[in-house]
C-alpha cells in the first residue's frame, strides 16, 4: 500500500498531535517519490514547531514552500501569504495546506472560502492517543467537531500519529493504531496512513497494520535541543506496511 493522496490536502489537528511533523515529512516523501509538491504555512497561532521550520530542507528536495514574506518569516503576526489563495485555485500535484492547532487555527480556512469555491479538498485530522484531549474516541470526535466549525469544512480522513516523542516504543504505535481503527469504524471516516518513528524501521513489523505507514524523521526540534548538526531527510524516506 501506498500513500495515495494527491491534489489539495489540508492537515490538521489539535495542539500537540504533531500535525506539522506530518506535513512536512508527507512532502518530502512524496516528492521523493516523483511528486510535484507544494506546502503552505498556515499556523497563524503558534510560533513554534511551523512549516517554516523546515523550509530549507524541504527546498533543498524541491518542495515549493509557500510562507510570508523573508522580513515577516520569524514575526508572532498572523500574516497569511497571498500565494496561498493562487495554491489553492491552481493546485497541481500535491497541494498540502499546514494548518494551525484546534478550532482557533482552523480558523483561518474559513478566511479562505472563496478560494475553496469548486474545490474537493482532503482534510486530514492527525490523532495522537497519547495526548490529553485524544486520549478517547468522544475526545477525538470533540476536536473534529470544533475544528470543522471553525473551518466551515468536512474532514474526511484521519491519520494516526501516535507517540511519546523520544520514549515511543512498537507497543505505543500499535496502541494508537487500534484506537484510529475505532474511530475509523465510528465515523466512517478513512484511516489515511499511520506514522511511525524512523527510528523504529527495523523493530516494527509493517504486516501488522491495514494502511500505508509515513516513517517520520523529525525536523522539529525544540531550539534547547539543537546540536548545531545540520537536519536533513535521508534518501530512503519511506516505505508501506
Amino acid at each position: 500500500m501506498d500513500i495515495q493522496l494527491n491534489g489539495l490536502v489540508i492537515i490538521c489537528g489539535n495542539y500537540g498531535s504533531g500535525k506539522t511533523e506530518v506535513a512536512v515529512n508527507l512532502a518530502a516523501y512524496r516528492k521523493q517519490m516523483g511528486d510535484t509538491v507544494q506546502i503552505a504555512d498556515l499556523d497563524l497561532v503558534n510560533p513554534y514547531f511551523r512549516t517554516r521550520e523546515a523550509r530549507k530542507q524541504l527546498a533543498e528536495l524541491g518542495v515549493e514552500v509557500i510562507l510570508p514574506a523573508e522580513m515577516y518569516i520569524h514575526a508572532d503576526l498572523p500574516i497569511l501569504s497571498r500565494s496561498v489563495s493562487g495554491m489553492i485555485r491552481n493546485s497541481a500535484g500535491l497541494s498540502i495546506l499546514d494548518v494551525g492547532g484546534d478550532d482557533a487555527g482552523a480558523t483561518v480556512l474559513s478566511s479562505l472560502a472563496n478560494s475553496f469555491q469548486g474545490k474537493t479538498p482532503r482534510m486530514l485530522q492527525v490523532v495522537n492517543p497519547f495526548r490529553p484531549q485524544t486520549e478517547t474516541l468522544a475526545g477525538v470526535l470533540k476536536i473534529k467537531s470544533a475544528i470543522e466549525r471553525a473551518s466551515r469544512l468536512s474532514i474526511n480522513g484521519f491519520v494516526g500519529n501516535a507517540n511519546l516523542i523520544d520514549e515511543t516504543t512498537p507497543e505505543i504505535v500499535f496502541e494508537g493504531y487500534e484506537l484510529l481503527t475505532r474511530v475509523s469504524d465510528e465515523t466512517q471516516i478513512p484511516l489515511e496512513f499511520i506514522t511511525i518513528p524512523e527510528e523504529l524501521r527495523d523493530t516494527v513489523s509493517a504486516d501488522k497494520f491495514d494502511v500505508p505507514i509515513l516513517f517520520i524523521q523529525r525536523q522539529l526540534i525544540p531550539p534547547w535541543k539543537l546540536t548545531g548538526r545540520p537536519r536533513t531527510f535521508l534518501p530512503i524516506f519511506s516505505e508501506t506496511g
